[in-house]
């Protein structure tokens, strides 16, 4: 019996009950078999269920991987979980966490030129659902906290890592949005991306709510 045909099942065991990404090392361990092995039979997997269109895909994300529901059948799952509106990411929310995935790391204030207004609050709220977090300091402007974006960030968004951003159009909430956070990014410079943490902007820009 060929070595793939024997770690499928362990495999599929594995990937079934984790509920985050996991890592062809952390499974070749667990399995006592090489990485090599592993890795060639995920792949095959991957191909198969998407050869016979199962409810489920085998995704490589955040450098690791994980079973997930085919996009096709989500309507239907979620009538079974809780409604996806009690779950989704307000404008205000998905304009912030655009700038930080494309700027990171980048400061509250660079986040704040950006958008024109306040967004601690929002930004909060992005690290409360773990798609944010802080990554350092900024020494040369007050010592700024800042920001990126988590692994729960890459394996909501599907992505193996942050290379694999699509364009921004894609990213934003609508194409209004896109317009606006485009036209922001090219006309801030770096020093304002990074300016110091305790600078607000303007006091008629208001704060966000998420």
């Amino acid at each position: 019996m060929k070595e793939s045909e024997v770690l499928r099942g362990p495999l599929e065991a594995l990937l079934f009950v984790s509920d985050e990404p996991v890592s062809v090392s952390r499974l070749a361990k667990v399995l006592d078999a090489t990485e090599r092995d592993v890795a060639e039979t995920l792949a095959l997997l991957q191909q198969e269920y998407a050869d016979q269109d199962r409810g489920f895909q085998l995704r490589e994300v955040a450098g690791g991987w994980r079973l997930y529901t085919h996009p096709a059948y989500h309507e239907f799952v979620e009538r079974l979980v809780l409604s996806w509106d009690t779950r989704r990411l307000s404008q205000a929310a998905l304009e912030a966490l655009a700038v930080i995935a494309y700027r990171q790391p980048v400061s509250r204030q660079g986040v704040n030129a950006i958008r024109g207004v306040n967004s601690e609050a929002v930004i909060a709220s992005l690290m409360e659902k773990g798609l944010v977090k802080e990554v350092g300091r900024d020494k040369d402007a007050g010592n700024a906290i800042l920001y990126g974006t988590t692994q729960a960030f890459l394996e909501r968004f599907g992505l193996k890592d942050i290379s694999e951003l699509p364009p921004l159009e894609e990213f934003a909430p609508d194409a209004a949005t896109e317009r606006a956070i485009r036209d922001r990014l090219s006309a801030i410079d770096g020093a304002a991306l990074f300016g110091d943490e305790d600078d607000d902007v303007a006091a008629d820009a208001g704060n966000d709510e998420d």
